[in-house]
């Protein structure tokens, strides 16, 4: 009977990863003002709308649990001791900054399509004395312009969810990360179980978007956020993706009660 259950569930889980071989993923069709137009050029312009807020909000809402997720995330890379680093949609620089600061590669970049967030991150890393350590460059992640081979680690934090093209995303950091190179990703999930997935059910439908509206006055980007979280793939659908794409000991994590869920990978 055991034998059964775990054969079935890999049936389905195998019929999910064939389905969405096939078919653009739900976030990806998620758009932050209008159902019309690229997505990436939309949410370039609503990081640009938010960038003065965003650092409060994404700290408010997540009560600087996000700061220990972080953490987390990096301690994982520091076996490895990349040099060369690229922190996709780097924002406003948090991540690359505590990056830098706990595994000192010799070089960090942080990639973004919205200029607006990248001029905080910019006056961050200045203020810290940093900016010879960690640079900025805009990057669209469907298309990077860097060279095959170039990173030893890839590092995502709560923004991959917002590509236009996940599998395109993915296979760009694949090629350009070195062999050997590892992938860490963290992302926004939903939880699974009582009373969390109820819990948080409400604090994404009522409490982001009201939050959201008072403290940006974007009314749209803190509605879009949460639909992107609930339709973006999770757990072991979100490992067979980053499977796809060619990358190696995919695992991942769950953590506070699957709010979060770091995932890692190599290449």
């Amino acid at each position: 009977m055991l034998f059964i259950t775990f054969l079935l569930q890999h049936i389905v889980f195998d019929f999910f990863i064939y389905l969405f071989s096939f078919m653009k993923y739900p976030q990806e069709e998620i758009k932050p003002y209008s159902s019309e137009g690229k997505k990436t050029e939309q949410v370039e312009t609503m990081f640009d709308n938010i960038a003065h807020h965003y650092d409060l909000l994404n700290h408010t809402m997540s009560f600087g649990i996000d700061k220990g997720w972080r953490r987390k995330a990096i301690a994982w890379l520091k076996p490895f001791r990349p040099q060369k680093m690229m922190d996709v949609a780097t924002g406003t620089g948090d991540f690359a900054i505590q990056a830098y600061r706990d595994l000192l590669p010799k070089e960090l970049i942080g990639t973004d399509i919205s200029e607006g967030m990248m001029k905080i991150g910019k006056e961050k890393v200045l203020k810290l004395g940093l900016d010879q350590s960690i640079s900025f460059a805009k990057e669209d992640c469907m298309n990077l312009t860097f060279t095959d081979n170039t990173f030893d680690a890839i590092t995502v934090a709560f923004g991959i969810r917002n590509f236009e093209n996940l599998d395109k995303g993915l296979s760009e950091m694949y090629r350009v990360l070195n062999k050997g190179g590892h992938l860490v990703i963290l992302e926004l999930t939903t939880p699974d179980s009582f009373p969390m997935k109820q819990l948080f059910a409400i604090y994404s439908k009522i409490v982001i978007p009201t939050m959201g509206k008072l403290l940006s006055k974007d009314d749209n980007a803190y509605t879009y956020l949460p639909e992107t979280i609930k339709a973006f793939p999770q757990g072991e659908v979100m490992k067979g993706v980053i499977e796809k794409a060619g990358f190696k000991d995919v695992s991942f994590k769950r953590l506070t009660f699957g709010i979060c869920t770091l995932y890692t990978a190599a290449k």
